[in-house]
């Protein structure tokens, strides 16, 4: 009898006490694994949010823009081009113009500028703008040439960000990021939209004891929530708590009106949105404008009050993300090609990685087609393509991106393909499971040998996917109560893991639906009624028609059809366990 390999999250004995809170062991049982001692540390009232105290270098930065608000400078927020980048700009903007501030932004062009504050951007928003102040947001930990390069044109610089450094912060006027070295704050995993919303409310607050212009930021716990799910923070009490309300304000019908008509053109009901629409929904439209134009679309669609507008704005980001999905698959279609031709991948002697190249690749998009490679073949990827030649001043040059997987730290391998030829990289930088790199063309070849190398060297079972299970469900668990309790138990995500059980079952009914998802109709003893689970884009080679028997992986829904609400499964993996005859 076949069965799937499943690494339990929990082999602990259920707190009483959390079954009799919650009213369903299996409930207790998903918390307790998730670090969740007591059904208190479920409040998520906003004034349980970590004090903005032990933020360092905050106290500094709102003294600078107090006093640039106050004398009437000109600030110019610069940004990133993704959604936290979007986000954090969004929200800085409001909450500035709210508070009497003269500000603009300026989003730096990925094809032309790069990422961050770099001395090119701070000359052109100097032409520009003319800024007295200027403030980053969702980058800038690195930046020592640009903030060197803002001095020299007399403009003072606040940092914020969230991004990792082990180097000390650039010597920026001032510089608030959890993660900077020395500071003690107690969640190192905001991102950029969760600094900046605490630095803006620092500020509101300071200025509102003062008896100035202040702001309501918590208005744009919005923006906040959206900029948290869109960039994988790691959900710990606090990201969740910034989240629960953003989305209860999205719900409320109190949520920016770009929001709405990203929503509109996404086909999503707002009042059941949930954090999963985020990541799916609304993030890759957005995501769009700076990978296949310019992110100031995404922006202008976050900070305009006007309805028709925001329509416009959220028309223009759907047509964007179509061109973004079009290269992305012709890209992916292409990648899988050349893999097809490789070694197959499982073999002792198959590669360890998927390092590839091609000259008409768009560079919007090479990072989305690396995670896609990385998911499918479960192997650290890096695609590589055309760097542009106003960026690095070099036609031979091209620009990879990289996804890495459980137990490989891809910044690090690449730092140690660095420190073993040392001409052989001219920029890279990155974390665990995400890195960015230029090299020289002409040693493409040779950088794939050398990263290939790396990775040989790592145990072979880092290259088999670990899939995790929850456990399995009680028959009286089996219902829409359940669910509906389960989904608003709290927001599911990075490091807080929706909730995933597994099962044996008996089917009663298959078929398949648009050649590539399965439906099925299963049987539980002690279940009453028939229940409905769907593959989606399944493995035909696992399924086996004669099949009367399944040991799923699965995670639970509520589907909805004609106004009526049944329990569904979403298979996430399937061994068949028994055949008909």
């Amino acid at each position: 009898m076949n069965r799937l390999t499943l690494t339990p999250r929990m082999t602990d004995e259920v707190s009483p006490s959390l079954v009799q809170a919650l009213g369903y062991p299996s409930l207790a049982r998903v918390l307790q694994a998730r670090q969740v001692a007591s059904v208190d540390e479920l409040d998520m009232a906003i004034g349980k949010l970590i004090a903005a105290d032990g933020l360092m270098g905050i106290d500094q930065a709102i003294a600078i823009i107090d006093q640039a608000i106050d004398h009437h400078d000109q600030i110019l927020i610069i940004g990133d081009f993704d959604c936290d980048g979007a986000t954090s700009t969004a929200l800085m903007l409001r909450a500035l113009r709210q508070m009497g501030a003269k500000v603009e932004f300026l989003v730096p062009d990925r094809f032309k500028f790069g990422y961050g504050l770099t001395p090119e951007i701070v000359s052109y928003g100097a032409a520009e703008y003319d800024p007295k102040l200027i403030i980053t947001v969702d980058n800038g930990i690195s930046s020592h040439e640009g903030v060197a390069q803002a001095h020299k044109l007399g403009i003072r610089v606040v940092i914020t960000d969230h991004h990792l450094t082990t180097k000390p912060s650039p010597p920026a006027d001032a510089v608030v990021n959890p993660n900077q070295l020395g500071c003690s704050f107690d969640s190192k995993w905001l991102v950029g939209v969760g600094v900046a919303f605490y630095v803006m409310g620092r500020l509101a607050k300071h200025r509102r004891a003062l008896g100035k212009s202040s702001a309501n930021v918590a208005r744009f716990l919005d923006l906040v929530a959206l900029g948290t799910i869109a960039d994988l923070g790691v959900l710990d009490r606090n990201n969740r708590i910034l989240v629960s309300h953003g989305l209860m304000q999205i719900r409320a019908g109190k949520a920016c009106a770009g929001i709405y008509a990203i929503l509109e053109q996404a086909g999503r009901a707002y009042q059941s949105i949930t954090s999963e629409d985020f990541g799916f929904a609304i993030a890759p439209r957005i995501n769009a404008a700076g990978r296949m134009d310019n992110m100031r679309i995404g922006v202008e669609c976050l900070i305009t009050d006007d309805w028709g507008e925001a329509h416009r704005l959220a028309i223009e980001l759907n047509k964007l993300n179509h061109s973004r999905r079009s290269v992305e698959m012709a890209m992916k279609d292409e990648a899988v090609a050349i893999i097809d031709s490789l070694p197959e991948l499982g073999a002792d002697d198959s590669p360890k990685s998927i390092v590839l190249y091609q000259d008409n690749w768009h560079q919007g998009v090479i990072g989305i087609v690396a995670g896609r490679l990385k998911e499918k073949l479960y192997r650290p990827s890096i695609i590589f393509a055309p760097a542009d030649v106003s960026e690095t001043g070099d036609d031979d040059m091209i620009k990879g991106s990289a996804r890495s997987i459980a137990g490989v730290h891809i910044r690090d391998v690449i730092e140690a393909v660095a420190v073993d030829e040392p001409s052989l990289i001219e920029h890279f930088g990155g974390h665990a499971m995400a890195a960015g790199l230029t090299i020289k063309k002409g040693n493409f070849e040779r950088f794939a040998k050398a990263f290939e190398d790396k990775m040989v060297g790592f145990d072979a079972s880092v290259f088999c996917e670990e899939k995790f299970t929850d456990g399995s469900l009680l028959p009286q668990e089996f219902s829409l109560h359940f669910v509906d309790t389960l989904k608003n138990l709290s927001v599911w995500g990075n490091g807080f893991a929706v909730p995933s059980f597994d099962g044996e079952f008996e089917v009663l009914n298959h078929r398949v639906l648009k050649d590539k998802h399965l439906k099925l109709t299963l049987k539980l003893s002690g279940v009453q009624y028939p229940i409905d689970a769907i593959w989606f884009n399944y493995n035909p080679a696992v399924w086996d028609y004669r099949a009367s028997g399944v040991h799923i992986l699965y995670t639970l829904d509520i589907n909805e059809w004609q106004g009526n609400q049944s329990l569904q499964l979403i298979v996430k993996d399937l061994a068949v366990c028994q055949v008909m005859g």
